[in-house]
């Protein structure tokens, strides 16, 4: 799951707003791309991947979950690999954020973006419906308290749950999340994807139902132009753990996604975990 994110995410930065002309171009998975305008590296993952690392790690640690874990998470993690890729405030906010404290104090959560969304695949790994939904409701809050971001990020944790414990067929994902959060979530998405996080996972429940290979799903992501890393990092986390989609993103991709401190191998070995923590 995770491993698939941080593709998608590193995949989809290369191409975060670029023209369709560019995509058109460029988008055949034959490399990670630099972005036109941005200095990221190509193979390089942003925010969606940091914070989605911070929840994983959380969920295996196996600690309380209250906001100040959760905040504590958030400001690890970022202190401790400081990267691009978030919003311009809140990449400024977590620089100058000393601790947890500090963050839930001076935080503004009143985002409708797709922060909390991009960051709540990891949480579909607990067993039940209102676990899911408790939980993801929880870490959305602490940025994103705003009925839409919520629902953004209740819907994308429901989406891997769907998969991982086999509740239905792919064709009928849109439908089950409609029965279970706010959202028009069955509704086929098309055109630009802007930053409001449930545009995002519309996206990719509309990539998810059409898509039956990982490269297919990929390439589709990054087709809907806008804000696509976030659209294939959810997607692609949650495709992974699809029974239904065919398991082939390029040797290439994964061997060139970044390998530091906090890369590809350390991305594999929580994914072994967090997969762990499910079976046991």
């Amino acid at each position: 799951m995770l491993l698939e994110l941080a593709i998608g995410d590193a995949y989809g930065a290369g191409f975060e707003y670029a023209d369709a002309e560019m995509i058109h171009r460029r988008n055949d998975l034959s490399c990670y791309v630099q972005h036109p305008r941005h200095h990221i590296r190509p193979g390089s993952y942003t925010d969606d991947t940091q914070m989605s690392l911070a929840i994983a790690e959380a969920i295996v640690a196996g600690e309380p979950w209250t906001p100040t874990m959760l905040a504590r998470r958030f400001v690890e993690v970022f202190k401790r690999d400081p990267r691009e890729g978030y919003a311009t405030g809140f990449f400024h906010f977590l620089l100058n954020v000393r601790d947890d404290e500090q963050f839930l104090r001076e935080i503004n959560p009143t985002s409708d973006k797709s922060g909390a969304a991009m960051r709540a695949a990891p949480i579909g790994i607990y067993p039940t419906l209102s676990l899911v939904i408790e939980r993801c409701t929880m870490q959305a809050a602490l940025t994103h308290n705003t009925p839409d971001g919520i629902h953004a990020a209740v819907a994308a944790a429901l989406m891997t749950h769907y998969f991982l414990y086999r509740l239905g067929p792919k064709k009928e994902l849109g439908s089950f999340l409609e029965k279970q959060v706010s959202g028009q979530w069955a509704a086929p998405w098309a055109g630009k994807v802007m930053s409001q996080g449930w545009m995002s996972v519309r996206a990719a429940v509309t990539a998810l139902i059409r898509c039956h290979t990982m490269s297919q799903l990929l390439k589709t992501c990054i087709q809907f132009s806008g804000d696509v890393d976030t659209v294939a990092a959810i997607a692609l986390a949650v495709g992974s753990c699809s029974s239904e989609i065919a398991q082939d993103i390029p040797v290439h991709l994964v061997d060139t996604l970044e390998n530091g401190q906090y890369g590809r191998d350390y991305i594999q070995r929580l994914d072994t975990q967090l997969m762990a923590f499910m079976s046991g």
